[in-house]
């Protein structure tokens, strides 16, 4: 690569100019997020110069495009998501895009489908020099394709063509072809998900700077293949012009894959707006009131037994109200049946420095303040049972991060405040996993991971694995 002039008469080497054409690109190209993928906001005609202008400084980069079949192949096929995230650009194809997109409230640019597209770069290639290569389709189909576009812009430079119908064996030669004939630009058209595959799986030992992945393309620019009008590609019914042309092979693509991409569409909307977060909540909420009050039916002997044990033993209260710090931070008064001495809170500050536990929390394996019926009942967390009382106040959930005290919460640094980001539990992941054994930091670890990932099915796993955790007895003191 030759130097590069800039303003001010800063001259450039090779290697500084492609890292600046690069952070250039990064910056001016606009990406916004729609199932999880940061697809490409751009103008056709912009898109087409880029990928010029990154083949001219050798910016190795790998485009796909994703419409909706892709999207539902994305859902069923992890090898192809991977070949997807190793895609330097996703650009957007099709009217069921605009669709979601639009549900979701995300901007997107032109329809950059690779059929329109595929013009705008031969036309900006034939002003550059740069030559193109095309592989896939039926015998005969990227040749007449190659040969079409070369009609339509004299000067285009065709290193190459090949059909897609190789063997696995001669890929290594077919490989090689591609890399002698000096094209900067390869179109592969092998279909969705094969050749985003065969890209990712071969981009290394392509030498072209810009690969794309584009479908069945070379049929509509070899003739094998009318496209749509334009009045029908406006509104965007292409796929129905397609079905009707082909409705054999593509009914079931798009007869039914489109019934579930809308669903997939519809799905993600309501993810973006929050709609599946309430629901889940709504779920969890209901869970948690049915379960608590089966609970406290069928615990009613052991609620008056633990009660009658603590009066007996030192006449005291039978409950013990602390405050807590719940969801976001607001506190309320957790209520336990009391393990401890009348006046354990006014012995607290004394023990601080015999804590056995680092970090932010309290506590010792033969606190002085804990009763003869505490050490039982804590053995086996009957003491936490009147929680359930908290839970069917909405105060707490049957699942979630144990509630600190206010002077524990005052310590918090950092993305420890993020335990607050849910209500807090009777039982948790940490608590089946060791409890006190757990260290602080560890157990921080573990609450941020179950709020970020929490669910129907996870909660249900935890509250199985609650009793023999109790029944053990590892962690508890």
């Amino acid at each position: 690569m030759k130097a590069m002039s800039l303003e001010k008469g800063v001259v450039l080497n090779g290697e500084q100019a492609l890292n600046l054409v690069t952070q250039r690109s990064h910056l001016t190209l606009r990406r916004e997020n729609l199932f999880g993928l940061p697809l490409i906001h751009a103008k056709r005609t912009q898109m087409a110069d880029e990928i010029i202008r990154r083949a001219a400084f050798g910016v190795r980069t790998t485009i796909n495009f994703i419409n909706a079949h892709c999207i539902n192949t994305l859902y069923r096929d992890q090898d192809y998501q991977r070949a997807l995230d190793e895609s330097d650009l996703l650009l957007p194809d099709g009217s069921g895009m605009r669709i979601a997109a639009k549900l979701s409230n995300v901007a997107m640019g032109d329809n950059l489908n690779g059929t329109d597209l595929f013009p705008e770069i031969c036309a900006s290639a034939t002003r550059s020099g740069h030559a193109i290569y095309l592989l896939g389709g039926a015998p005969g189909v990227a040749r007449d394709a190659a040969s079409t576009m070369q009609d339509r812009y004299p000067g285009l430079q065709v290193g190459g063509t090949m059909h897609g119908y190789f063997k696995p064996e001669h890929e290594a030669e077919v490989i090689a072809e591609i890399n002698a004939s000096g094209a900067d630009i390869v179109f592969v058209g092998f279909g969705v998900p094969l050749q985003e595959k065969w890209i990712a799986r071969n981009r290394e030992r392509l030498n072209a700077s810009i690969v794309l992945g584009v479908g069945g393309l070379f049929d509509y620019y070899s003739g094998r293949i009318a496209r749509a009008p334009a009045l029908v590609r406006k509104v965007g019914c292409e796929w129905a012009w397609r079905l009707a042309m082909e409705p054999r092979r593509l009914a079931n693509r798009y007869l039914v894959g489109n019934a579930i991409f809308l669903a997939h569409a519809a799905f993600e909307a309501a993810r973006v707006r929050g709609y599946v977060e309430k629901i889940s909540l709504g779920i969890k909420r209901a869970l948690d009131v049915t379960l608590t009050a089966l609970a406290l039916v069928a615990l009613l002997p052991i609620f008056c037994a633990i009660a009658l044990a603590i009066k007996l033993e030192d006449k005291g209260p039978v409950f013990f109200r602390q405050v807590r710090v719940g969801e976001r931070g607001r506190n309320f008064q957790m209520v336990k049946f009391r393990s401890m001495k009348c006046d354990a809170e006014t012995q607290r500050a004394a023990l601080l420095s015999q804590s056995e536990r680092d970090g932010t929390c309290f506590k010792m394996k033969r606190d002085p303040r804990v009763t003869q019926v505490g050490q039982f009942i804590r053995r086996l967390s009957l003491d936490e049972l009147p929680q359930l009382f908290n839970v069917l106040k909405g105060e707490m959930s049957l699942v979630g991060p144990r509630p600190a005290l206010p002077c524990e919460a005052e310590k918090y640094r950092g993305t420890e405040w993020e335990r607050l980001a849910g209500k807090p539990g009777i039982t948790c992941i940490w608590q089946v996993s060791g409890r006190a054994e757990i260290p602080f930091e560890r157990q921080v670890m573990m609450d941020r991971d179950y709020l970020q990932q929490r669910s129907l099915l996870t909660d249900l796993s935890l509250l199985a694995r609650t009793l023999p955790a109790v029944v053990s007895g590892r962690g508890a003191y």
